[in-house]
């Protein structure tokens, strides 16, 4: 008998998690989570409440303060779906072909997160300036790539684009090549394939990558002074008013304009998650 139960013994031990058990993981998670995350978000909030109702609406709706937004916002929309179409491209070429040099190519498109951004801006700038390698032919054009919010979009572009190839490209790789072979031996053209079959099974994820390529856009700074122009009113980005703010000793103004920032990064993802959940309850459906 003693022999028999030793074995289950050691078979009932090595079904054990190396892991500690969900008490207390969940307490270090939760604890780690808020000394990180959600403290400094409950600072900021806390401290935009002590301005006042009015005060708080005059700081962060001045006119400055508008223009600002209407530039951080709209740059960064224009330059998450220029990257969501982009990027859908970039990773379709990296998962669906082999071809020379193709990891050097994959290691290009994360260079934005490994590259300061203030390197960023100044590699940009020298690129796209009027006396650049890109920008001296477009300004003799009269296209004008920099100091201005074009120079704001195509920053955010470069800085957003691995937002988008990464979250996109495991999803086309656990795709295969099998349903689309299955559609193409019904009939169905490429364009078909694509709209119909592989179009639906990876939209969730350029949206995902779409918004985050969005709110890091919104709150994106380092790469964007140089080449913005950063003149108010025209091509002054959120971010660098904040900064400004702070170097005017004007904290409560620079912390109004941070929590709208903040507050829409936070509704826009919210939305995509809300929308990311009902999506997969409807395809378990």
């Amino acid at each position: 008998m003693a022999s028999r139960s030793q074995p289950s013994r050691r078979k009932g031990r090595g079904r054990h998690s190396p892991l500690p058990g969900l008490p207390l993981t969940l307490t270090v998670t939760i604890l780690w989570l808020t000394i990180l995350l959600l403290l400094p978000l409950v600072a900021l909030f806390a401290k935009s409440v002590t301005l006042g109702p009015g005060h708080f609406i005059e700081a962060a709706f001045s006119p400055r303060a508008i223009a600002s937004y209407r530039l951080s916002f709209g740059a960064a929309l224009v330059a998450a779906a220029i990257n969501g179409v982009f990027g859908l491209l970039v990773a379709w070429v990296l998962v669906r072909y082999r071809f020379p040099g193709r990891r050097l190519f994959g290691a290009l498109v994360d260079l934005p997160f490994a590259l300061p951004t203030a390197v960023a801006g100044i590699a940009l700038t020298a690129v796209y300036a009027n006396s650049g390698w890109v920008g001296k032919p477009a300004s003799a054009l009269g296209l004008h790539l920099a100091y201005n919010p074009i120079g704001v979009v195509i920053a955010l572009t470069f800085i957003g684009l691995p937002f988008v190839v990464r979250t996109v490209e495991p999803v086309l790789a656990d795709l295969g090549k099998g349903i689309e072979e299955a559609a193409a031996t019904l009939g169905a053209g490429r364009l078909t394939i694509f709209r119909r079959v592989i179009l639906p099974e990876i939209f969730p994820s350029v949206i995902t990558g779409f918004a985050l390529a969005f709110a890091r856009g919104v709150g994106e700074y380092g790469s964007v002074i140089f080449i913005a122009g950063n003149m108010p009113f025209k091509s002054e980005i959120s971010p660098l008013l904040i900064v400004t703010k702070l170097e005017e000793y004007d904290y409560a103004g620079a912390t109004a304009i941070a929590t709208v920032l903040l507050l829409a990064s936070l509704t826009l993802l919210l939305l995509i998650n809300l929308w990311q959940g009902r999506e997969h309850r409807r395809r378990a459906a």
